[in-house]
């Protein structure tokens, strides 16, 4: 059995190199061919070319590699049909992994094609997954609620648990080390500040602790009393330190304006989307102001009643997504396995094992 996979960013090498870890276990022989990073590398895979040069955000970045990155979607597409491989699994970063898809399938028309983590359609652009469809026959979902929406476009989909559940968390030990590192004393609040890849978007009142390395994170997260941080992936990771947070993400004006008439849910939280609450605050666009959101941590701080309603809400989520259950890249492997043992996979109905609780 031989896979054609496909990651173009760090996330996505962590996604491809458990489920190529997982297709070892439950498929010994398999072959590897594709474009990854290091992770997927120490799986076996030899990538065609760095991957790093598919991570590119921005127009501004793109725009003097476009080029390139155009020829790298024709040379890869054409790689993947050459191979003839069971399948073609492309991995996140859907700019480059899903040009590929088409041109590939274009070439290759029965070439079977598994796309790993669905485009978030039910947060907006609705669009995504019914221009997919035509060349993505099976969708792996990151999120228990999001297959419904891939089989209503034609693609069969699996929710396979979500990555974060499957990430190492510090001890009570390193937390407490790295507080007496940090020289904070075991009785004094600690919020971590947590605005992604926007940091120099933050002017800070006070010098912070600016923490390095994966473990020192990992500790931080578990010493915390509090989090404000953006939207997005991270809000999971503090639920899954059972860290309390308040999520604050601004935006330029223009951009309110485009989003807010896109936006299709009422929340853009995470762990209020997936336990189906709405116990994080949260302050988006114009109401990203720190009055308001040095209110709402305040109030955590002070109400444990508060503070119990949100660690609720987080225990459910991570159940939901696949706490305590098989590692999701075991799952999407066994979900790529059977999608092709079925034959042909458009069109399957839709399998949603953990979904809202076990």
């Amino acid at each position: 059995m031989k896979f054609f996979v496909i990651a173009g960013e760090a996330s996505g090498d962590a996604l491809g190199a458990a489920l190529m870890a997982g297709l070892k276990a439950l498929a010994p022989g398999v072959q590897f061919e594709g474009v990854g990073g290091p992770l997927m590398e120490a799986e076996g895979l030899v990538s065609r070319f760095p991957m790093e040069e598919l991570s590119v955000m921005g127009l501004w970045e793109v725009l003097p590699k476009y080029r390139a990155l155009k020829r790298r979607i024709a040379e890869t597409a054409a790689a993947a049909a050459a191979a003839r491989p069971d399948a073609l699994i492309t991995i996140d970063s859907p700019d480059f992994c899903l040009r590929v898809a088409r041109a590939a399938r274009d070439a290759l028309p029965d070439l079977r094609t598994i796309h790993y983590v669905a485009p978030s359609v039910w947060a907006w652009r609705p669009g995504r997954a019914a221009k997919m469809a035509p060349f993505i026959d099976h969708v792996l979902a990151l999120l228990p609620f999001e297959p419904p929406y891939m089989t209503a476009a034609g693609m069969s989909c699996d929710f396979v648990g979500h990555p974060v559940v499957a990430e190492p968390r510090a001890t009570p030990a390193e937390a407490a080390a790295f507080r007496e590192t940090q020289m904070i004393g075991p009785e004094q609040p600690l919020v971590l500040c947590l605005p992604g890849s926007r940091r120099g978007e933050v002017r800070w009142p006070v010098a912070p602790i600016v923490v390095e390395t994966a473990a020192d994170k990992r500790a931080a997260f578990a010493a915390a009393d509090l989090a404000l941080a953006a939207s997005g992936t991270v809000s999971l990771e503090l639920a899954a330190a059972r860290v309390p947070m308040v999520i604050g993400y601004d935006m330029a004006p223009l951009s309110r304006i485009v989003i807010s008439r896109l936006l299709r849910t009422d929340t853009v939280t995470l762990v209020n989307l997936v336990s189906e609450t709405r116990m994080i605050p949260e302050f988006v666009g114009s109401h990203c102001r720190p009055g308001p959101m040095a209110a709402a941590l305040l109030h955590l701080l002070e109400d444990d009643g508060a503070r119990a309603a949100q660690l609720a809400a987080m225990e459910l989520t991570m159940q939901r997504l696949g706490e305590g259950g098989e590692a999701p890249g075991l799952r999407a492997a066994r979900s790529v396995l059977a999608a092709l043992q079925g034959g042909k996979t458009r069109g399957r109905r839709h399998r949603t094992p953990g979904v809202f609780g076990r």
